[in-house]
This record gives C-alpha cells, structure tokens and sequence, in this order.
C-alpha cells in the first residue's frame, strides 16, 4: 500500500487542534505509523515543516474507525506529538481531541445521523473506556452553528455534549492509585488522582505561589520548574506509571482559590509548560479530587451535598464545568460519570505528504 499522501482532516476540538485520520489510511506497522505522524505533524520545535502549531495544544492527532467493539460505535486512539522531542506519547487520553471524533465520524460517514441529536458512543483506545458523544444533527444534518460557548475559544457553537463513563483509575487502575488521598514527596504535600487523566495536585502556596501567574511567569521560572518536574519523576513509579520522563502523563497542576466565581483555580502543566486552559479529562480529575476532603483540595473549595455535582474549575483562559454524578456503595463515594459541554469545527481537510525518506529506512 502506497503512503505518498494520507487523507486527513483538521478539527478543533475544545479548546485543542488536532489532525485526524481514518485508520485504514495508515500502516499497521505501529513503528512506521508513528514516524508517519511525526513527518506531518512536525518533528522539531517549530514544527515549520509539519501542519503542527509549535505548541502541545496544536500537536495533537487523533485515529479513527468504526469500532470493534459490540457495544461501541467508534474507537479513538489519541496521539500526542511530544513538541522539539521528535516522539509521539499514546499513554494519555484527551478530551478535547476526543470532542471532535463524532465531527470526524460523522463527515466520513462513519455514523448515520438521526433526527435533531446523535448519539456516539466511543471506545477511547488509550485506557479502554468510553464515552458517549451526543452530537446536533437537525435534520440528520450535522450542524456547527449553535449558541453553546466555552471558554479558551472565540465565538460561539453547536453544543457537544460529553459523558464519561466509569473512566476512575483508567490509566492508573484507581482513583487514588498510590492508596493515600495525600502523599509527601520533597516535602511537599501533593494528591495523585486518575479519573480518566493521572493528574498530580499541589497547593500553589506549597511553592510560594499565589496560582494565578500568569502561564508565561510560571513556565519561565526554571527553578520552580525543576521542582516540579522531579516531583513529576517520583510520583509516576507510585501512581504505577513507572518511569515518565519521557511521558507526558502525570499532568501537574497548582490549585488555588478561585477569584471569579468558580471553586477552585488551577495551573497545569503539559508536561513542563503551563497549559492555556486545562485539559478536559484534567478537570474532571482535579473537579473529582474536590468531593474528598483528605485530599489537598480540602482547604481550598467547598462543595455542595448530594450525589450530583458540578463544579466549576478556574483555569488561564476561564473556567470549565464539570458534571459529576456519584453514588454511595457501602458509605464510599463512587464516581460513576463525568459529563462536560465542549463544541468543535472542521477546519480543513486535504492530502497530507510525509517526508518520503521514512520509506527508505
């Protein structure tokens, strides 16, 4: 099979931007696939000679088909371009990119459309949990116009609602995969949690910060960087991520109390630059680790009683809600399912040319 040029489609999803393929475009030779990606997306740090934005929220790729699972219309497998690393990560999930799947699915004819919404139930690859996408689709047609706005991206549009099911400790194998609520490394008091994204939480004031720098403040002060990144290292073994150094997961992320309404402020790093936003599947960790008052959140936020929460998380670019509904299964709390609003748009489309050297290795 010839891979001269590859179909492929260029989509926000979220507050992210990704290319997407078909599956069946792409060799099974996961080697040669992956130096595929890489000749595309851009290998360098400026990504000059790839359709990449010389950022982690740009560099971002998404393989699509339809499922080979019964209960599941598409699987998703989500590649992350590590930025200047000429690598790619498929360790993590991500959710913005995942918004636009149905997108993607639904303009390759993946998916047959119903009347005024569409139900798109997904296999995400990378932990093997899913999520149904409920898509507008007025008239069987799919519609980007819409009056549904988040923040981190201008305007305004269809609203795609996303529902997480059952995805606690999906990478990790718990919610609290080290066993503790809070842990101590470096003397610093952290929270290691997975629900759907292995985020490490940390109390901005534990490293003399307020939170709510600026990204560029924090991702230009080297020292605390430093400290940070060997805390990252140390944490991977004990959330049974073994050695992440060359892993973009755990995400870290400062919390702090919010100043515009929300209930807690966040800075996430990606895995060394601080993050615009925050990731989709971060917020419903950090969102997650707000129910339990051992955790480092406890002095930070207060939530409301009930099994239904939402709750909102402060981030650079504004805030993002999270809808998470619980139950008590012998007096512990469970988190059943995490529902968020994202939109996307198609963007482009076309034939994407990899470097024809690759096939010469």
């Amino acid at each position: 099979m010839s891979y001269s040029s590859i179909p492929y489609m260029q989509i926000r999803g979220g507050s992210s931007k990704g290319i997407y393929f078909n599956k069946k475009d792409l060799p099974k030779d996961i080697k040669l696939r992956d130096e595929i990606i890489l000749s595309i997306v851009g290998r360098d740090s400026r990504q000059i000679d790839g359709l990449g934005g010389a950022n982690p929220l740009t560099s971002k790729v998404a393989i699509v088909s339809s499922s080979s699972k019964e209960n599941c219309d598409i699987d998703f497998l989500f590649v992350q371009v590590v930025v200047g690393e000429n690598r790619v990560d498929t360790s993590p999930n991500c959710g913005n990119i995942l918004a636009g799947v149905g997108v993607f699915a639904i303009e390759n004819n993946l998916i047959d459309t119903k009347d005024e919404t569409t139900n798109i139930r997904v296999n995400m690859i990378n932990s093997n949990n899913i999520c149904e996408l409920i898509m507008s689709t007025p008239n069987k047609k799919l519609t980007y116009s819409g009056d549904a706005k988040i923040d981190g991206v201008e305007g305004t549009s269809a609203p795609i609602i996303c529902n997480y099911m059952d995805v606690a400790g999906s990478v990790c194998g718990s919610l609290f995969p080290t066993g503790n609520k809070k842990d101590l490394i470096d003397g610093i008091n952290i929270t290691c949690i997975d629900n759907g994204m292995p985020v490490v939480l940390i109390d901005a004031k534990e490293f003399g910060k307020t939170g709510h720098e600026s990204c560029e403040e924090l991702s230009n002060d080297t020292v605390f960087r430093e400290k940070l990144e060997n805390i990252r290292l140390k944490a991977g073994p004990l959330m049974n991520l073994g050695d992440v150094s060359k892993k973009v997961v755990p995400k870290m992320s400062l919390i702090s109390p919010a100043i515009n309404g929300g209930n807690i402020n966040t800075r996430t790093f990606i895995p060394h630059n601080c993050h615009a936003s925050i990731g989709v599947l971060g917020a419903v960790s950090v969102a997650s680790a707000c129910l339990f008052e051992e955790c480092v959140t406890s002095n930070i936020c207060n939530i409301e009683e009930g099994l239904n929460k939402k709750i909102s998380v402060e981030h650079p670019s504004g805030e993002f809600s999270v809808e998470l509904t619980c139950e008590n299964v012998n007096d512990v709390l469970k988190i059943k399912k995490a529902g968020l609003l994202r939109t996307a748009r198609l963007i482009s489309k076309g034939e994407a040319y990899p470097h024809s050297e690759i096939f010469d290795k």
